[in-house]
């Protein structure tokens, strides 16, 4: 297939910044555009989501109300340390073997 050229206009900045991190990757920008574009005629759409970043998702905002409750609930038990809960989920596992064993 015979390659054409075609000309884009970016931001500067952005330019750069996708040279550096192809140039990681082992490409160069035009093969990045390429491998774009033959993704998007692939899926026959663009091959990543586009969103409003600043709307959190469903799950999101259900995860941020749960810690919001958790915060304003006074018998919440905080911890100190990681070792601590993980002291606490094996008590817990021991008790619950120990019920099962009875």
């Amino acid at each position: 297939m015979a390659a054409v050229s075609t000309n884009i206009k970016i931001d500067a900045d952005l330019k750069a910044q996708a040279q550096e991190l192809f140039a990681d990757l082992g490409m160069n920008l035009s093969t990045a555009v390429n491998v774009f574009l033959r993704q998007a005629v692939r899926r026959q759409g663009l091959p990543f989501s586009v969103d409003r970043v600043d709307v959190p998702n469903e799950e999101t905002r259900a995860a941020i109300a749960e810690v919001q409750r958790m915060k304003k609930d006074p018998n919440k038990r905080v911890y100190h340390s990681f070792d601590e809960i993980l002291e606490e989920l094996d008590e817990e596992e021991a008790q619950e073997h120990d019920k099962k064993a009875v």
